[in-house]
């Protein structure tokens, strides 16, 4: 399997991630698309989309959210493929694509389920409270470039 890694600018583009998102999260979840698709999907929001042989299999999120701050999001891997390391390659060419962009800090709410992932990665507890996100009992973690 080589995956390849696609900073995903244009429509067409973006349509792998939404097709990765529909798949792991709307239908496993069962999280309306409502729910799942929001104001910061579209122009301004740039994603990261990784492709098996073209078929998006996994991709991630990120936007500002204050002049030297983004935060990354809708970090999905399709069923089949987890436990392959896709989802810390998305954020990890993420956080490449960030510190590009000048961002000296990233924020991540994580799913409860996900801290030990994310603190692999560098990530920290902000130390707020949990939060809900949807269906999703979440906590705020930090990173700082």
């Amino acid at each position: 399997m080589v995956i390849k890694v696609l900073r995903a600018t244009e429509e067409w583009q973006r349509a792998g991630a939404y097709s990765v998102r529909i798949q792991g999260m709307n239908r496993q979840h069962h999280i309306s698309l409502r729910e799942e698709f929001d104001e910061h999907d579209g122009d301004g929001t740039r994603y990261i989309v990784l492709l098996d042989d073209e078929y998006p299999v996994a991709t991630c999120r990120f936007y500002e959210i204050g002049a030297d701050t983004a935060t990354i999001g809708r970090v999905v891997v399709l069923p089949e493929y987890r436990g392959q390391k896709l989802g810390a390659m998305a954020v990890r060419e993420a956080e490449k694509w960030i510190a590009e962009c000048g961002y000296k800090q990233i924020v991540i709410d994580s799913r409860i389920e996900a801290v030990g992932f994310y603190e692999k990665l560098g990530y920290k507890s902000a130390g707020e409270k949990t939060h809900q996100s949807g269906v999703f009992e979440c906590t705020r973690m930090t990173k700082v470039l």
